[in-house]
């Protein structure tokens, strides 16, 4: 019997498309029966944000980030064609009509079908962001979890 195959993708952007896309690929990978891992580093870890504010104790600059980064994949912006907020909006509402899944909906189905989401701990650090503002039931490590997942891996994507 042959070994499952492996993708791995680096969630690097904070964009929603760019996610989304991310998101459509791990999913159709893991339905392929795929062992997936998505890592989610500097901007893409907006992606596993809670939506609501949780009460933590934080210093002025991880105040601060915290307040300059969207809370939740749902508040992400476009990469293109983002016309203050207005392009989120506009893509939701086709994507609706289309009964295209919005990116809550795909991380949940990630999850479903589990799909590693890893969390960078270093940008966290440096971003200033705790575990308790990031989804249940993610895992968390550095480069040497994403390499150690990545290294046999049969395709690999960076977003």
């Amino acid at each position: 019997m042959s070994e499952k195959k492996k993708t791995t993708i680096i969630l690097f952007s904070g964009e929603y498309d760019k996610a989304m896309a991310a998101y459509i690929i791990a999913n159709g990978a893991a339905a392929y029966d795929h062992e997936v891992t998505i890592f989610h580093t500097f901007w893409g870890l907006n992606a596993l944000r809670k939506d609501n504010q949780v009460p933590i104790k934080k210093g002025f600059l991880e105040k601060i980030f915290g307040k300059m980064m969207p809370r939740g994949a749902d508040k992400m912006g476009l990469s293109k064609m983002n016309y203050l907020g207005m392009g989120p909006k506009m893509i939701k509402h086709v994507m609706k009509k289309h009964n295209a899944m919005p990116l809550p909906d795909l991380i949940n189905m990630a999850q479903e079908q589990d799909v590693k989401l890893l969390a960078c701990t270093m940008t966290m650090d440096l971003l200033g962001l705790q575990k308790d503002e990031l989804l249940d039931n993610i895992e968390y490590g550095g480069v040497g979890a994403y390499v150690g997942d990545s290294e046999d891996g049969n395709i690999t994507l960076f977003v």
